[in-house]
C-alpha cells in the first residue's frame, strides 16, 4: 500500500495548444465552407431540376396540344405527320376546325423535341406504340392528369412526364403522350460543380489550416511572452522584466497590461518585504543590543544592586516600548502601499475630518496655539478612507509640534483650487536645511537624529503620510527654511457630486463588514 502511494504519478503527455487551436480553427473554417458549399450545391441542383421539370411539362403540353385536334383514336398515320418534321404531308386532313393552330405549335414543339436528351413517345388508347422520337422509351404508365417524376432504369436517369390525350371535338381519350428527359446537360453540369467543390474544398482545407495556424500563433504569442516572462522571474525573482506589449488594442493588450500590473504589485510587495526585513534588522539592532547589555550587566552582578537593577529594567522597558512603536509604524508603512486595493470606494469629507483632528490636537496639546484657517463654505469630498485622512493630519501636526521651539504655534489652512482640495500645516520651528528637504520622506531619515531620539521619533511618520497620500493619487510637499519653520502641503483630488454618489453607492454595496475586518486585523496585529 505504501509502495503504491509512493510511486510518482505518470507524467501527462503535453498537448500543444497551438496545434489544438490551429486544428480547431482550421476545421471550423473548413466546416463552415463545406456547409455553404452544400447549401449552394443543393440550391443549384433544385433550380436545375425545376428547369428540367418545366421543360418536360412544356413538351408534354405542346405535344398533347398538337394531337388533341385529332377526332378519333390516334394512329400512326395521324400522329407522324403532326410530330415528325421529316414527313412531308398535308397536315390539314388530320386537323378539325381552325387549321391555323398547326403553325402555332409546330415550331415550339419541334424545337423541344429536337433536344438530344428528349424522347417523345405517343401511344394509342390501348397502349400500342405509335411514335418514338429517339431511343427505347420507358415503360408506359397510363395516367389522365399530367405527371412528372424522376426514374432510373436501364441506363436512364432523368425525368418522365406522362399525360392522356383527349380529343377536342369528342372529349374522349384518344391516346397517351410520354416525354422522357435524360437530363444530359443537367448531369454534366452537376458533375462539373461536384468536381469543382471537391477541388475547392481541398484548397479550402489547406488554406483554413494555414489560417488556423496563423491565428493560433497570433493569439498565443502574448501567452508565449507571458510564459517566457514567468520563466525569467522564476529564475531571477528580483528581476524587473515585463511582458512586451503588442500593438493591437484588444483583449490581449488588456491581458498584458493586467499581467504587467500584477507583476508590478508583486514586485512592490517583495520590495516592501525586503525593506521591512532590512529595516527591522537595522533599527532593532540597537535596542536589542541595549537590552542585551543590561541583561548581561544584571546577570554578572547588577541583580544584587537595587539601583543598577532599577536602572537596567527601566532602560530595557523603554527600549522594548520603542521597539513596539517601531514595529507598529513599519506595519503601518507596509499597509500604506495597499490602500488602493483595501479601500477602493472610500470617500471622506476633508473639511469635517480636518476640523475634528485640529480640535482633538488642541485638547491634547493645550500649551500650543493650533489654529485652523478654513476657506471652505461647504463639504470637500475626496476619495480617501477617513481613518487614513486622520492619520495623515495627526502625523503632520504632531511632527510640527515636536520640532517647534520657542514659538508654540501651528497653523492649519484648508482650501480648494481647481479640481483639488488643499491642506497646509505650518510650524515655526527649527526648519529643514535645503539639502535635507528631498529626503525628509525617506524611511528612517531624521534631520536631527539626536533630537528625534529625544522626542521619540523613528523617522517613519512622514514616510507613512507620503505613502498614504500617494496611494490616494494625491501629492505632498514641503517648503522650509532654517530657523523659520516648515510648511507641509497636501493636495487630494476633489470629487464631483456624481462621482461621490457613485462611490458611496459602491461602498454601501460592499458593506461595512469589509472595513471592519481590516480594522480588526490591524487591532489584532497591534495586540
Amino acid at each position: 500500500m505504501a509502495d503504491q502511494q509512493s510511486q510518482p504519478k505518470p507524467k501527462q503527455r503535453f498537448v500543444s495548444l497551438r496545434w489544438t487551436w490551429a486544428a480547431t480553427v482550421g476545421f471550423g473554417i473548413f466546416l463552415t465552407f463545406l456547409v455553404f458549399s452544400l447549401i449552394i450545391y443543393g440550391v443549384m441542383r433544385q433550380t436545375l431540376v425545376a428547369q428540367e421539370t418545366s421543360t418536360v411539362t412544356d413538351t408534354v403540353n405542346a405535344v398533347r396540344s398538337r394531337l388533341t385536334p385529332v377526332a378519333k383514336n390516334l394512329t400512326v398515320s395521324s400522329v407522324r405527320p403532326l410530330l415528325d418534321s421529316n414527313v412531308s404531308q398535308n397536315f390539314d386532313q388530320y386537323m378539325v376546325g381552325d387549321t391555323s393552330r398547326r403553325s402555332i405549335f409546330s415550331d415550339s414543339t419541334f424545337e423541344k423535341m429536337s433536344r438530344e436528351d428528349i424522347n417523345v413517345t405517343v401511344y394509342d388508347k390501348s397502349g400500342r406504340l405509335l411514335f418514338n422520337s429517339r431511343s427505347t422509351p420507358p415503360k408506359l404508365v397510363r395516367t389522365t392528369p399530367l405527371k412528372v417524376k424522376a426514374e432510373q432504369h436501364a441506363g436512364f436517369d432523368g425525368l418522365v412526364g406522362r399525360a392522356a390525350v383527349v380529343s377536342d371535338s369528342t372529349g374522349r381519350r384518344i391516346g397517351y403522350v410520354q416525354v422522357a428527359d435524360a437530363m444530359t446537360a443537367f448531369h454534366q453540369t452537376m458533375n462539373t460543380i461536384t468536381a469543382t467543390i471537391y477541388a475547392v474544398s481541398a484548397a479550402a482545407l489547406i488554406l483554413s489550416a494555414l489560417v488556423g495556424f496563423w491565428l493560433a500563433n497570433r493569439f498565443l504569442r502574448p501567452i508565449k511572452r507571458i510564459t517566457t516572462t514567468i520563466d525569467k522571474i522564476n529564475s531571477e525573482p528580483q528581476s524587473d522584466v515585463r511582458i512586451e506589449q503588442i500593438k493591437h488594442n484588444d483583449e490581449l493588450h488588456q491581458l498584458i497590461d493586467e499581467f504587467n500590473g500584477m507583476l508590478d504589485r508583486i514586485q512592490r510587495f517583495m520590495d516592501q518585504q525586503s525593506d521591512f526585513v532590512g529595516d527591522v534588522s537595522h533599527e532593532l539592532r540597537t535596542p536589542v543590543a541595549v537590552i542585551e547589555g543590561h541583561l548581561q550587566l544584571l546577570n554578572r552582578w547588577g541583580k544584587d544592586d537595587p539601583e543598577v537593577l532599577d536602572e537596567s529594567l527601566a532602560a530595557s522597558l523603554q527600549e522594548i516600548s520603542r521597539m513596539k512603536s517601531l514595529i507598529q509604524e513599519m506595519l503601518d508603512l507596509t499597509r500604506a502601499d495597499q490602500v488602493d486595493m483595501q479601500f477602493p470606494t472610500a470617500v471622506a469629507d476633508v473639511r469635517a475630518v480636518t476640523t475634528q483632528v485640529v480640535g482633538d490636537m488642541q485638547m491634547i496639546h493645550p500649551d500650543f496655539a493650533i489654529t485652523l484657517e478654513d476657506e471652505l463654505h461647504d463639504a470637500a469630498w475626496a476619495q480617501i478612507y477617513r481613518n487614513h485622512m486622520e492619520q495623515i493630519l495627526i502625523i503632520l501636526i504632531d511632527n510640527a509640534i515636536k520640532y517647534s521651539r520657542n514659538r508654540k504655534e501651528v497653523h492649519v489652512s484648508l482650501g480648494v483650487s481647481h479640481n483639488s482640495v488643499d491642506l497646509a500645516i505650518q510650524d515655526f520651528g527649527e526648519g529643514i536645511a535645503p539639502d535635507d528637504v528631498p529626503r525628509v520622506f525617506h524611511r528612517f531619515y531624521r534631520v536631527d537624529k539626536a533630537r528625534s531620539r529625544e522626542k521619540g521619533g523613528n523617522g517613519l511618520g512622514l514616510s507613512i503620510a507620503k505613502q498614504l497620500v500617494d496611494g490616494y493619487h494625491g501629492s505632498i510637499s514641503v517648503d522650509s527654511a532654517i530657523g523659520s519653520g516648515s510648511v507641509f502641503r497636501i493636495s487630494l483630488p476633489l470629487l464631483t457630486d456624481e462621482r461621490r454618489a457613485e462611490l458611496q453607492k459602491l461602498d454601501a454595496s460592499t458593506g461595512e463588514d469589509a472595513y471592519s475586518a481590516i480594522e480588526k486585523d490591524i487591532e489584532h496585529s497591534q495586540l
